[in-house]
């Protein structure tokens, strides 16, 4: 597996960040802000921000951010983690499909779509640095953290709705079974959250009412809803569901 990708699935794994912004009140000096995001299609990160919040004025003052992404933090100097430099450029807020992938993700931000000065902010990624661990890192481009499956008229993006409305109604079974083989996870309930050329996510109920976002990734990518079809028919054989 190539850097890029390894470092792309990192990225698919997480949904938080430390978001840096250059300051406008304190010219020169760089700003930190706790920042969820969702990735789009083409893997660029999500955020959806208010025009009164500091990074955002930041932001429309000089678009230039990065972004930092970790795993865990019982060891932030030994897990992986990723930096990505690029650019937070404004987007359609109303876009069907995406709202619907945001919100799958992030249901607590249903009410900011009501709000006039809430709006998404893509980050269009120029370079990443990726630190895997000891002795196994580099700086990566934004051409090579894309999908390769991802074209200007694939249309998975138009079709992940109604994929995962299927998963959720009639393979509830076979989620559950995915996570117990890929995993090693005893779920009493799950649901499909989203689905992208690589993968797919899952919030899965465990013991005492918790929750946990299970990924899997698909041995080989996918690009419309058929290929999805085969990619989780593959898994529900290996899982013997």
């Amino acid at each position: 597996m190539t850097l890029a990708k390894e470092a792309l699935q990192f990225l698919r794994s997480t949904h938080s960040g430390v978001l840096a912004t250059l300051s406008v009140k304190f010219a020169g000096y760089p700003f930190g802000s706790i920042a969820p995001f969702v990735l789009d299609h083409s893997g660029q990160p999500i955020i959806l921000i208010s025009t009164i919040a500091e990074h955002t004025q930041n932001i429309i003052a000089n678009p230039k951010v990065s972004l930092l992404v970790f795993a865990g933090d019982d060891d932030l100097q030994a897990n992986g983690r990723l930096t990505l430099m690029g650019e937070a450029k404004k987007i359609d807020k109303e876009d069907a499909n995406l709202r619907a992938r945001y919100l799958r993700y992030m249901p607590q931000a249903a009410g900011y779509f009501d709000m006039h000065d809430f709006s998404f902010y893509r980050i269009e990624i120029a370079q990443a640095r990726y630190i895997a661990g000891f002795g196994k890192m580099g700086w990566i481009s934004g051409d090579a953290m894309q999908p390769a499956e991802v074209t200007e008229n694939s249309p998975l993006a138009a079709q992940e709705t109604s994929i995962i409305e299927h998963m959720n109604t009639d393979h509830v079974h076979s989620l559950i079974a995915y996570s117990k083989h890929f995993h090693n996870v005893s779920a009493t309930h799950a649901e499909m959250l989203g689905i992208d050329a690589d993968g797919f996510d899952a919030k899965v109920n465990i013991e005492d009412g918790k929750t946990q976002v299970l990924r899997f990734n698909f041995d080989q990518p996918i690009h419309d809803a058929q290929s999805a079809r085969m990619a989780l028919v593959n898994m529900s054989k290996v899982a013997k569901v």
